[in-house]
This record gives C-alpha cells, sequence and structure tokens, in this order.
C-alpha cells in the first residue's frame, strides 16, 4: 500500500505519540495507534491492531533495554508472567467475542481516569531499587520457589485475560497491576512491564503475520519515530524521581481514559 506525504506525515505523528508513551510507561502503543490508524487513515481494526503490536515489539525492544541498563527491569517474574500472560490472552480474546466491544473498552477507560487521577495526586514515591551498599533490593516477588513461580504464571494469565478483553488496554493493565498489587517501585513496575509487553506483543504480532493483518510499511514508516521517542522518553523516565514519574503516569492515562471515551463518541457518532 502506497501511502502519500500526509499520510506518511500522520503514520510519523502516530509513531511518536505510541514511542512517547511506551518509553516512559512501558505499557503498549496500541491505545494511540489503533484509534489514530483506523479514524484518520481507515484502516480495518484488525490490520490497525496487528500493525501496532509490531511497533509494540519494536519499542519495548528499545525501551526495555534502557530500563534494563538502569537496572530497573526483573527478569525472571517478567518472563513467568509474560509466559502466563501469552495463554492468558488466547482465553480472553474467545471471552471477548462475546461481550460488546464498546462496553468492554469503555468500562476500562472509566478506570483509567480514576486510576491517572490518583496517580497524579499520590505519585507513589517509594524507596529505589538499590541500597546504600549499591545491591538491588529484592522485589516482592523474588520467583524462585514452584509456588512463585505458579503465582507468577497465574498473574500473568490474568494479566493476558485482560489483555484480551480489553485488548488496547493490555499493557496499562500490566502495569497498574505491577504498581497496586506487587507494589513494584514505579520505575521498576515501567521497566518490568516493558519487558513483559515486548514478549505478549511477539507473540500477538506472529498471529496477525499468519493471518496476513500487518502493514509492514506502516509498521516500518512509524517503527522510525517510535524507536526515537520511546529511547527518549525511556531516558527522562530513569532519570525523574518515583514521585515525579508517578504523577507523569497518572496524567498519561488520565488523558488516555478521557481520549479513549472521546474516540468513542466520534465514532459512533
Amino acid at each position: 500500500m502506497a501511502f502519500s506525504l500526509i499520510e506518511t506525515v500522520i503514520i510519523l505523528a502516530i509513531g511518536s505519540g505510541a514511542g512517547v508513551m511506551v518509553g516512559i510507561m512501558g505499557g503498549s502503543g496500541v491505545m494511540v495507534v489503533v484509534p489514530m490508524l483506523t479514524l484518520l487513515l481507515s484502516f480495518p481494526v484488525h490490520t490497525a491492531i496487528g500493525t501496532s503490536l509490531l511497533i509494540d515489539v519494536i519499542a519495548t525492544v528499545v525501551t526495555a533495554t534502557i530500563y534494563h541498563r538502569h537496572q530497573n527491569v526483573y527478569i525472571r517474574p517478567g518472563l513467568w508472567i509474560a509466559l502466563g500472560s501469552v495463554g492468558g490472552a488466547l482465553a480472553g480474546s474467545r471471552v471477548a467475542d462475546m461481550i460488546p466491544a464498546v462496553g468492554m473498552s469503555g468500562l476500562f477507560a472509566l478506570m483509567l481516569i480514576p486510576t491517572g487521577v490518583y496517580l497524579w495526586l499520590k505519585g507513589l514515591g517509594r524507596p529505589g531499587l538499590a541500597a546504600a551498599g549499591g545491591e538491588i533490593d529484592s522485589p516482592r516477588l523474588p520467583v524462585q520457589t514452584r509456588r512463585q513461580q505458579f503465582t507468577a504464571l497465574g498473574l500473568g494469565v490474568f494479566v493476558g485475560m485482560m489483555c484480551g478483553l480489553f485488548g488496547a488496554g493490555g499493557g496499562g493493565m500490566i502495569l497498574l497491576i505491577l504498581i497496586f498489587v506487587l507494589r513494584y517501585p514505579v520505575h521498576l513496575a515501567v521497566g518490568t512491564s516493558s519487558f513483559i509487553m515486548m514478549v505478549t506483543a511477539a507473540s500477538g504480532t506472529a498471529g496477525y503475520i499468519i493471518h496476513s493483518n500487518i502493514d509492514i510499511q506502516a509498521a516500518l514508516i512509524a517503527s522510525v519515530p517510535t524507536v526515537l521517542a520511546a529511547g527518549i522518553g525511556a531516558g527522562i523516565a530513569n532519570r525523574v524521581s518515583e514521585r515525579t514519574l508517578g504523577r507523569i503516569i497518572g496524567f498519561v492515562l488520565a488523558a488516555l481514559g478521557v481520549a479513549m471515551i472521546a474516540t468513542r463518541v466520534v465514532a459512533g457518532g
């Protein structure tokens, strides 16, 4: 598919927005990419989702790498959660077929707004990863025993179910669980979330490629600014305080909730 100059500029702008979101939140750019591709460029929904997932894979590789350099990715629980989320996403997508999409996305959007406001007000400043001696403190879910492994897998299945049910909200759901359920420091939550999304998005992308529901050209065009924006966003996020990052994420979540509702209203109108 050949894109005009205006369409190319739109795709570049969409990629930039997705990159900033992934870099700062460690989640998914689906909430930005899918509505913009469908509303502005008339992409079929499935193609928009598949294209967004491919962009996510590229962006989260960059983001996870940067957070890992700052010791803000906990790989072991992230891997177990990601493995569980793959199966959960398949199950969630089947259940989602029986539930109106508008209702599900609207419910998630309504949840994002108060959550974002809470994060903005509280900031969730917590102690950093490094102790006085420079050693990394043990996170809440070390995943060293068989029971902890099953717990991580169970959380992954739940996260995957939410991804399958809420679609665009999957990345945000992972971040919220890491912050509010596992009580991870914000930087660690964002970094680990980006690692989990890298694995989850890769598995989702494979399925969409099999069914030819990805616009490779659009994904490659968008990936250029996405990588740059994700790198800049992740670099900035790792240099600000826990409280500041929490407030930034809170603002973004609330804004996304409002945008998702507005998008539904416009699309329905």
